[in-house]
């Protein structure tokens, strides 16, 4: 009886591949060889990498994500109807606006706080969301368990000058993301938020006020310095925006 043999063998001094018994194969199938190995090894590389691109299990440095600056919207109040320009300089890219623009709205601003534009489309705001690599400072702030944190933002916002539609905006839009987490460090941000999105405003505002709260979930609570929170006074042109991220 003879002896059966598996595999593929190396045979003849031009390196072709052979089958057992030493038949010279197609070339076809020397490249379907190399194409199902070419695609072995691509899956091996993909398993072992993380989907989002963030960790892996042989411990490949993680690839931390720009923070979102999220919501971040400008409310007008003038002292009469006029017509008036904003203009966003923002260190990052935008991801979202609207009314729709590439950083720069031009709109019919009544005391109310409504806005128009040319085409007689009302709004309550302008709205805006970028990515952004600013690093916002967390040395002081506000350490809150996640179901006190909407009584706790009603009385920071009130007490920074934000009126009650403003603040209850705000935190319909925050609430859901924060109130889940075991603890929240709170930090409303100044020069390190508005010196990367600084606004342009024609005719210039009387006042203006922008509230930025940079906020980070805890599973535990932790001690920080306790920041001081200023008011606002609010006179004549008034000009008002909130916004916030999330850092990891």
């Amino acid at each position: 009886m003879k002896k059966k043999t598996t595999g593929l063998l190396l045979c003849a001094p031009q390196g072709v591949l052979c089958a057992p018994q030493g038949v010279l194969c197609a070339p076809q199938r020397v490249r379907a060889a190399c194409a199902v190995l070419l695609c072995a090894l691509l899956c091996i590389l993909l398993c072992a990498c993380d989907p989002n691109g963030t960790q892996n299990p042989q411990g490949t440095p993680e690839q931390t994500e720009e923070p979102l600056s999220a919501k971040p919207v400008i409310y007008l109040y003038p002292q009469q109807e006029m017509e008036v320009t904003v203009t966003l300089d923002h260190d990052g890219e935008l991801t979202c606006t609207w009314p729709k623009s590439d950083g720069s709205w031009t709109v019919t601003a009544r005391p109310d706080g409504t806005l128009t534009d040319g085409e007689g489309r009302e709004y309550s705001y302008l709205f805006w969301e970028g990515k952004t690599k600013t690093e916002y400072d967390l040395s002081r702030g506000f350490v809150v368990s996640g179901e006190e944190t909407a009584e706790f933002l009603r009385q920071a916002l009130s007490a920074m000058g934000l009126t009650a539609r403003e603040y209850n905006e705000f935190i319909v839009y925050w609430l859901p993301k924060m109130q889940e987490n075991p603890y929240n460090l709170i930090a409303f941000q100044q020069d390190a938020y508005t010196s990367h999105a600084r606004l342009h405003i024609e005719p210039e505002p009387d006042s203006v006020l922008r509230v930025f709260m940079a906020y980070r979930p805890l599973e535990e609570p932790a001690e920080v310095e306790r920041q001081q929170l200023e008011p606002f006074e609010r006179t004549g042109f008034v000009v008002v925006e909130w916004g916030g991220a999330e850092v990891p």
